[in-house]
């Protein structure tokens, strides 16, 4: 593979087949609330990075249902939970003990994935994740999205680079693994753009990395401006081409977690093509071997 893979790392670090199961504990967002903002990014509809599960059934029950079919389908033997719905540290720290707590409780959940914003970590909740860290395999998830400035505040993310670069140094201060999460195709940003962001990050402390296709979604201020000609997808091409060059500038040591994204297909207005998961990682693994270039191969000093 000319990258390094997240199944690869875990099986390293775990000897056997672990997966994560996604989980939506009910939490919101301070870019909802009014807090950060309101409304959400402009790609989010009310669902936001939700997973769709019934907020009704208990975090252990969506670990066992999730456990069952991951085991029969993939073999897998071991599992992280994945707090991955809206930003899952804006709570008071007590209330996330809990929870936490009951995913580690579930036999085989062998850590923990927390998905957040840069501007939702508190010292509280990294204290509290560190602790359990000691006894569990815990890392957590900041969106960040791009490292323009410009682009964060047209997008109405509600947060700066300067507070994901602050969450970045206290969450390493005390030991924990960070994913950082990228969309490739935002509005404003031409491909140099998305490079620059790729070059950042490759100079930060950072363990892993989740590239995201921007893709429309029905009902978001993203669809409008895509009626009102105020945006154009990126074509499958443009994706695979500037995704294997973002690659070449992220260090190998780092993780990729994923390379492009799964829309809901009820709700997805474009482009069609994002729905064409194995297309899109066979056509930027091709594009990446034609051209004789790896992760980190243009990594300065490396």
């Amino acid at each position: 593979m000319p990258y390094t893979t997240l199944s690869s790392f875990l099986r390293k670090r775990f000897g056997c087949r672990v997966h994560k199961i996604t989980i939506d504990a009910g939490f919101t967002c301070p870019n909802r609330d009014g807090t950060a903002g309101t409304g959400g990014c402009i790609y989010c509809n009310e669902r936001g990075s939700g997973t769709g599960k019934s907020k009704t059934a208990s975090i252990t029950e969506q670990i066992l249902s999730a456990k069952e079919y991951l085991g029969l389908r993939y073999g897998a033997e071991k599992f992280i939970a994945y707090f991955q719905s809206f930003s899952n540290t804006y709570a008071p720290v007590e209330r996330l003990s809990v929870l936490y707590e009951e995913a580690l409780a579930v036999d085989g959940i062998v850590g923990l994935a927390v998905g957040t914003r840069p501007d939702c970590a508190s010292d509280d909740a990294l204290d509290l994740l560190a602790e359990l860290n000691r006894r569990a395999y815990v890392s957590i998830e900041y969106g960040l999205q791009s490292v323009h400035d410009r682009t964060l505040s047209l997008i109405n993310r509600g947060h700066t680079f300067a507070s994901f670069r602050d969450a970045v140094e206290r969450t390493r201060r005390r030991g924990l693994d960070i994913t950082v999460h990228v969309i490739i195709g935002l509005p404003g940003e031409a491909k140099e753009d998305m490079l620059e962001t790729a070059r950042v990050l490759g100079s930060m402390d950072i363990q892993g990395l989740k590239l995201h296709l921007l893709y429309v979604v029905r009902g978001t201020r993203l669809h409008e401006m895509l009626e009102n000609g105020e945006y154009r997808c990126l074509n499958q091409d443009e994706y695979a081409d500037i995704v294997a060059d973002f690659l070449t500038l992220i260090p190998r040591d780092v993780v990729i977690h994923r390379l492009t994204g799964d829309p809901h297909r009820d709700e997805l207005i474009a482009p069609a093509w994002a729905l064409e998961k194995d297309t899109n990682l066979n056509l930027i693994r091709r594009t990446m071997n034609d051209r004789g270039i790896v992760q980190g191969c243009r990594v300065s000093g490396r």
